[in-house]
């Protein structure tokens, strides 16, 4: 996507052809900084400390982070250690264990000699299957936003509600939630978006930068109004990204997603999940049950970033001392509160059925469906 008129991904190799550039997210919307990782450690830091963030982008990292300890020392000890530092950097997203099981599972049997190279190439394709997997699914949640422009009288816009940031900055490219808007947008569609602010970390700062980037209309709300602006019929509906997407159509995503969909149901709003395939997580059935949920320093949910009056950028601690704070990174939205999974090979009911008949070579045979 575009800042200021230049495209860029996410990540991408530096001019080297060794490096690896990142945007410094934590610095966002304040400030756009690159960063160039020059080693594995280094990009288990950027996903670590969430310099990067969002679960296809977490990946892509990650496989980047392979391909630098492979240009330093190709051994099986060295891709064992590249492994075992990176799958621990974030325990919930999924992509994060399915990227590395990909580039180490094909590095594994190749002679160490051959390993740099085809850890590059690996990593590059893994970044380029994101963007392709997310464009594919702006294309199939585009025709949901159609399906209510049509109803909609004349001027009055689609106004859809999203958390926390499932575009471009938390993929390679596009997007998944913001995809269908971002091609609704471009094919003259008159659209406005509701960006819950997404505490504790504000994401919503960043979508409001992505949207604002790209010219989409956008107003930035406080976590608990969308419930509001349900009741009133402000809301169209609702699209949200997701971290691990269960067998039976469960969906973890950023904490306060669940409520989102719970006020949805309670006033008829669609609710829709953009999936893509990476994120499925077919070992798990029950997410409430099964998949562990991330806590954070309670640093992040106590102080609140930002920028002064006098342009410095600070962390301003709101809480009294002392307190103790609790920092859930995500929560499960049970299936049944899910109207359809928009996945990159169409949209399909958020059950096992659903599921299995839109990814059935993926499908366990220990599931009866």
């Amino acid at each position: 996507m575009k800042i200021n008129g230049k495209h860029y991904r996410s990540v991408w190799p530096a001019d080297n052809g060794i490096d690896v550039c990142i945007f410094d997210q934590t610095k966002l919307p304040f400030e756009v900084s690159i960063i160039t990782l020059t080693t594995m450690e280094e990009a288990a830091t950027s996903i670590k400390d969430m310099w990067v963030r969002g679960a296809p982008l977490i990946g892509a990292v990650a496989a980047y982070g392979v391909a630098l300890a492979m240009h330093r020392d190709s051994s099986d000890a060295a891709l064992t250690k590249a492994y075992d530092v990176l799958v621990a950097t974030r325990p919930t997203a999924i992509n994060l264990k399915w990227a590395l099981d990909r580039i180490c599972g094909a590095l594994t049997p190749l002679p160490a000699a051959e390993r740099r190279d085809a850890a590059y190439r690996i990593a590059a394709g893994i970044a380029d299957e994101d963007a392709e997997i997310c464009h594919r699914i702006g294309e199939h949640g585009l025709t949901i936003i159609r399906d209510i422009a049509a109803r909609k009288k004349p001027g009055e816009p689609v106004n859809i509600l999203t958390h926390c940031n499932a575009g471009w900055l938390a993929t390679v490219d596009w997007g998944t939630a913001l995809s269908p808007i971002y091609q609704a947008y471009d094919e003259g569609i008159n659209i406005h978006v509701w960006v819950d602010e997404t505490r504790p970390r504000n994401q919503g700062g960043l979508t409001a930068f992505e949207l604002g980037s790209h010219g989409v209309p956008h107003t930035l709300i406080a976590d608990n109004a969308g419930g509001h602006l349900m009741q009133h019929g402000e809301v169209d509906m609702c699209i949200v990204g997701t971290d691990r997407t269960t067998a039976r159509g469960d969906v973890c995503n950023k904490i306060g997603t669940y409520l989102k969909a719970l006020a949805a149901k309670a006033n008829n709003v669609p609710f829709y999940v953009a999936l893509p395939s990476p994120t499925l997580d077919f070992t798990v059935w029950d997410g409430v049950k099964e998949i562990p949920i991330e806590q954070r320093a309670g640093e992040e949910q106590s102080h609140v970033f930002g920028i002064t009056p006098e342009g410095t950028r600070s962390w301003v601690n709101t809480a009294p001392a002392g307190t103790r704070c609790g920092n859930y990174a995500f929560d499960v939205t049970p299936a049944e509160y899910v109207t359809g999974l928009i996945t990159e090979r169409g949209i399909c009911d958020a059950s096992p059925a659903g599921l299995k008949a839109m990814f059935p070579e993926m499908w366990p045979s220990e599931y009866e469906v």
